[in-house]
């Protein structure tokens, strides 16, 4: 497929080595410019291209950028044709990765938040791993313990072309359902940064609650400073399991 992926930071950077990799065309655009692409991204085959020059001709795009931005893409969103899949990364942390944003604190989803600050519909995936998990854990499909990804979406076609992607890297896709029931994926659900196999995935998702997870959520610094100096991935995973015992 063609695919362009808009951030390279460590999600973004991550998923454009590895599509690539995995026989897409894929291009990189972030909004410092062609520069701020890393050289190790650029190996894998993916091509640094302008923000500008992003988005036509595309059958993917993939938004690995902060929460609450993507009204700065309205503009260049407006000629995408519908049929383009577009796919949201981010994760809402108030007042440490972004400022406050009311609509979301008063129960808006994050991605029905960010859907309405784009213009057009877009698919959550890839928000509920961590960067490493990422980088590091995706397997074959087959293999033993694969760690499985949830991804939500209104649309039954657009689901599906994510959940190949996402199999495509390494991690078992699972159909988590319409766009406004993607709050269950959210920071700190039991099934966020978790590292669950698709057999643990549902009952992950089903015991998700916006109260708790988002008190959870909220604690993260205080419980990450509780963590060994230089934590590993299964140290952070591990913190994130233990937030829902």
């Amino acid at each position: 497929m063609k695919i362009t992926v808009i951030g390279s930071g460590a999600i973004g950077g991550n998923l454009a080595a590895k599509l690539a990799v995995a026989g897409h065309d894929v291009q990189v655009a972030d909004a410092r410019g062609r520069e701020a692409v890393r050289a190790e991204v650029l190996e894998s085959g993916a091509r640094a291209t302008d923000l500008a020059d992003a988005v036509q001709g595309r059958d993917v795009i993939v938004l690995s950028i902060p929460f609450g931005v993507a009204g700065q893409l309205t503009d260049l969103f407006a000629s995408v044709p519908e049929e383009t899949v577009v796919i949201d990364t981010s994760n809402y942390y108030p007042g440490m990765l972004s400022e406050p944003i009311e609509a979301v604190d008063n129960g808006q989803v994050e991605s029905v938040y960010t859907a309405e600050l784009l213009g057009r519909p877009v698919v959550k995936a890839w928000n509920a791993a961590l960067a490493e998990t990422q980088r590091t854990k995706g397997v074959p499909a087959g293999t033993p313990g694969r760690i499985a990804i949830p991804v939500a979406g209104d649309s039954e076609e657009a689901r599906k072309v994510a959940m190949g992607l996402v199999d495509d890297v390494g991690f078992d896709p699972y159909d988590a359902g319409v766009l406004a029931d993607s709050w269950r994926q959210q920071p700190n659900s039991p099934a966020y940064c978790t590292e669950l196999t698709l057999d643990e995935l549902p009952a992950a998702l089903a015991a998700a609650d916006r109260v708790k997870d988002a008190a959870v959520r909220d604690s993260l610094p205080e419980r990450f400073a509780a963590l060994p100096a230089n934590p590993t991935v299964d140290d952070v995973v591990e913190m994130n399991r233990a937030a829902h015992r």
